[in-house]
């Protein structure tokens, strides 16, 4: 394992010569202090490798080696090394990775078009530190678990700046939903959405990874909340965590039954569909509604990303309701994330948080297990088949052997 510390990459360990060697410039008649380390190298196994769970020399990991929407074209799984952490970074054994619809808009290269192929996938994972920097070490130690949000989540081990990442009591999928998905939600709805007590809310794909947690925020909040999902299994859950009217718009007309019970209209909508549904969610703003959009995933499958939306008359319709429309991106409310991720960590270790995990146990081909997964879980987001957050586990826990 020191072998591996040492030249992995092409970094070298720090060493610290005292005197010249012989024959290179030695003083004569004065021997040369033995070369040695400034860490004391022979632990480094334990160093790098926490209780035996032998952190082997290569790894699979999915990389985007074309850009394309359709994922299974796009990307690919490779096996390559193992990474070594630098000096403020920690080597992260994943244990679950998140599923996110953004996922394809990220294949395409649709975030940053200077960014060309190849580049690694995913957003987000959870695990336990089996390797880290000298300055890391300050704040973690190995065994430490930790959940992080950035790129290259999708693969058996992940190197994350140690000031990334979040600190987490056990290794739980329930607390891997809250790094992207519940933080679009909290953030969302408290900076964009103005909630007041007593309005309407309504949330679309409420059932989904986010769907589910603006429910609950706005619920919190005393609104009263109406989500529309695909199953009536769905708006069973949607009633457990406080949905006033969920509606299954594949039993019920949506926008029959908005007008019907709620002729006043909506006075925040949380929508991530786009297309018609967006469309509608214009239509049924109350006045002063706001409405925001974190999302249009019934476009991100085609060519462009983008669902067909007839917006002609839009600048009328806001400006009769004096309503508005606000985008909503996570990267640009990264000065929120901190308090957001701690706030719902509290009140889900309170139990006042529902966090539901779909590691595909009800899928056909059977739960989510290990990397080459990703892709049905992918597939089986956008067939809207998962109730809650899609969650692949990418290895299950280590079993020691160590004898320390």
């Amino acid at each position: 394992m020191s072998s591996l510390l040492l030249a992995r990459n092409g970094r070298r360990a720090i060493s610290f010569i005292g005197v010249g060697r012989r024959g290179t410039g030695a003083l004569p008649g004065v021997h040369p202090a033995p070369r040695r380390f400034i860490i004391d190298m022979s632990y480094s196994a334990h160093f790098m490798d926490f209780k035996g769970s032998s952190i082997p020399s290569s790894m699979k990991k999915l990389v985007v080696t074309k850009l394309s929407p359709n994922f299974k074209e796009a990307v690919c799984v490779q096996t390559v090394a193992v990474p070594t952490p630098g000096d403020a970074e920690l080597l992260i054994r994943n244990r679950f990775v998140g599923i996110n619809a953004s996922d394809i808009n990220y294949s395409a290269g649709r975030y940053d078009p200077s960014v060309k192929p190849p580049f690694d996938a995913g957003f987000e994972g959870i695990g336990e530190v089996v390797g880290l920097g000298l300055s890391a070490s300050s704040r973690y130690t190995i065994g430490d678990t930790v959940a992080y949000f950035g790129s290259g989540a999708f693969a058996e081990y992940t190197v994350v700046a140690a000031k990334e990442v979040v600190p987490v009591p056990v290794v739980k999928p329930e607390f891997l939903t809250l790094l992207v998905s519940g933080a679009t939600a909290y953030i969302a709805l408290k900076r964009l959405g103005d909630l007041a007590k007593g309005e309407t809310v309504l949330v679309t794909a409420a059932a989904g990874g986010t769907g589910q947690f603006a429910v609950q925020f706005a619920k919190e909040a005393g609104c009263h909340v109406i989500g529309t999902c695909s199953s009536n299994e769905k708006a069973g859950f949607l009633k457990s965590i406080g949905c006033d009217r969920p509606i299954n718009y594949t039993a019920e007309d949506l926008a029959k039954t908005l007008r019907k019970e709620y002729p006043q209209g909506i006075d925040v909508v949380y929508e991530s569909v786009g297309g018609s549904v967006l469309e509608l969610s214009v239509n049924s703003l109350a006045n002063k509604g706001r409405l925001i959009v974190i999302g249009f995933i019934s476009g991100y499958q085609t060519a462009s990303g983008i669902p067909p939306f007839k917006g002609g008359t839009l600048p009328v319709k806001l400006l009769q309701k004096s309503a508005s429309i606000r985008g909503f991106f996570l990267p640009h409310f990264f000065s929120d994330y901190r308090d957001a991720l701690s706030s719902m960590m509290q009140m889900f270790a309170k139990g006042k948080l529902v966090c539901e995990v779909d590691c595909g146990d009800l899928a056909q081909e059977g739960r989510f297990i290990g990397l080459e997964s990703v892709f049905r879980a992918v597939d089986y987001l956008y067939a809207g088949k998962n109730l809650g957050k899609v969650v692949v586990e990418v290895a299950p826990p280590s079993v020691s052997n160590s004898k320390l």
